[in-house]
């Protein structure tokens, strides 16, 4: 098994080429896989990318467009994007001061069992926020990391969606920081009525949080639970379109 990750930090990226990108990764997994059939000594990589977006409105596979409350004329006007993508979950938004994690595993190289790799990702984000004092949790039957769970002040402060396929996984976690909590007001986040979204840096009451800050201390807990080893990725790999 192979638990080496290999780690990219894109900065700020488009999102369709960021999921292109993904997808290039993802699929390379996969091709190995199916050598491994005839070539068993073959070893699949893993990759962690993070990233920040503009601002973007994404729905999951099994979500309702109705969840996103502006026309496109309007989503013109804020200068944002909505995509239809290939993930689990509802709708969500993207945008700067938003900390994105893309980790694209081979599960095979850790343990094959998404409901548990989805609590892992929900743990690396607890474990962040117990960090900086903030008490957070799970919400049942709602992914994602929330605060004041079972209280009329539950709120989301990290969503979640992702695919997995062959053992293989895309997509991630959206950490708010810095982010302009405004946007969340032209959908109904994750489709769930009634529940606000916040921020570290609300949640905080400071003026900016440090966001390499906030990736590090991400990162060490994701390779701690994980019991996995984060390398920087070789530059060789990098997307051969916009990133």
């Amino acid at each position: 098994m192979n638990k080496t990750v290999q780690l990219q930090d894109l900065g700020r990226q488009d999102y369709q080429a960021v999921w292109d990108y993904q997808e290039q990764l993802f699929k390379g997994i996969v091709d190995v896989k199916l050598q491994k059939r005839n070539q068993p000594e073959l070893v699949t990589d893993n990759y962690f990318l993070l990233v920040e977006h503009p601002h973007v409105y994404t729905l999951g596979k099994s979500g309702d467009a109705s969840n996103m409350l502006l026309s496109e004329k309007q989503l013109e006007e804020k200068g944002a994007k909505f995509y239809k993508i290939n993930r689990g979950g509802d709708i969500t938004y993207h945008g700067p001061g938003q900390i994105v994690g893309y980790p694209i595993l081979d599960l095979e190289n850790f343990f094959t069992d998404i409901h548990k790799y989805l609590r892992l990702l929900e743990e690396t984000i607890i474990l962040t926020l117990a960090d900086y004092g903030i008490a957070s949790g799970r919400s049942e039957g709602e992914t994602g990391v929330w605060l004041d769970v079972g209280t009329p002040f539950a709120r989301k402060i990290c969503a979640m969606g992702v695919r997995a396929s062959r053992w293989v996984t895309m997509h991630g976690f959206a950490l708010n920081v810095n982010a302009d909590l405004g946007y969340f007001d032209n959908i109904i986040p994750c489709g769930i009525r009634g529940k606000a979204v916040t921020s570290l840096q609300v949640e905080l009451g400071v003026a900016q949080v440090d966001e390499a800050e906030v990736k590090a201390k991400i990162l060490q807990h994701f390779s701690e639970l994980f019991d996995a080893h984060l390398t920087e990725m070789s530059m060789h790999l990098q997307y051969s379109g916009a990133i």
